[in-house]
């Protein structure tokens, strides 16, 4: 890939994110087009992330296949792995070789290996004071993502927590826990209507995603609208 390339898909990253923030915009359109964008301009096989709910407890929000769902559930549900620390410390957490590190993380280590991954970074979603979770880049090969990469990821992940943020400057912090407890509540009903879209049509759960979100974006509705009326058979996908 030429560098002039190389910028063209990052200005166009950036321009998809900003177009995802326009109006009342989706929270979890928004989260899966930055996972997207991860695996697209990173060095990263597959991207995930995981949001704080009015508890402090780290849910999973997006992720870019059912393998990194699986391993950020596992980390989330252990309350241990690189992006629960990402988020607790604030810190960007990287290992290069999940093959070779015995110490930390045993339970995450043995659920990325098991499902093809050999290294991980994790990004907090930090912006100022506030930590609101963390985006974690899984990567099938060894090594750690070049410093160009890490920036463009922590980049993605600012653009990110800053709109999430963003009501923070005119109202109470309430607002936007309820808004990501919201965001969770959706995550659940996208859920049950992926499984009911792949049962129907005998896919797999991404393709089920992308077939409800282009039907969510092409009818103008927030995503969990579209799966509440495939759920309830109001439309077919």
């Amino acid at each position: 890939m030429t560098s002039m390339s190389r910028a063209a898909l990052v200005s166009g990253a950036f321009v998809e994110l900003a177009d995802a923030l326009v109006g009342e915009y989706d929270v979890l359109d928004l989260l899966r087009t930055l996972v997207d964008q991860c695996v697209v301009l990173l060095d990263a096989s597959a991207a995930g992330i995981l949001l704080a709910d009015a508890h402090g407890n780290l849910q999973v929000l997006a992720s870019t296949s059912e393998e990194s769902h699986i391993v950020d559930v596992l980390q989330r549900e252990a309350g241990a792995g690189p992006c629960v620390d990402a988020y607790r410390s604030g810190s960007v957490v990287t290992i290069g070789d999940l093959e070779a590190e015995d110490g930390r993380y045993p339970g995450f280590r043995a659920a990325a290996l098991s499902q093809g991954f050999h290294s991980v970074h994790a990004i907090p979603m930090r912006f100022r004071p506030h930590t609101i979770g963390a985006l974690d880049l899984f990567r099938q090969s060894k090594g750690v993502l070049s410093d160009e990469d890490a920036m463009i990821g922590q980049a993605l992940a600012d653009v990110a927590t800053v709109s999430l943020l963003q009501e923070r400057a005119a109202r109470e912090s309430a607002t936007v826990t309820e808004r990501l407890q919201r965001a969770l509540n959706s995550r659940v009903v996208i859920e049950q209507a992926k499984g009911v879209i792949a049962q129907r049509n005998s896919i797999n759960m991404d393709e089920a995603f992308i077939r409800l979100r282009a039907h969510a974006r092409s009818h103008r509705e927030p995503m969990h609208t579209s799966a509440a009326n495939v759920i309830n058979r109001r439309v077919m996908i």
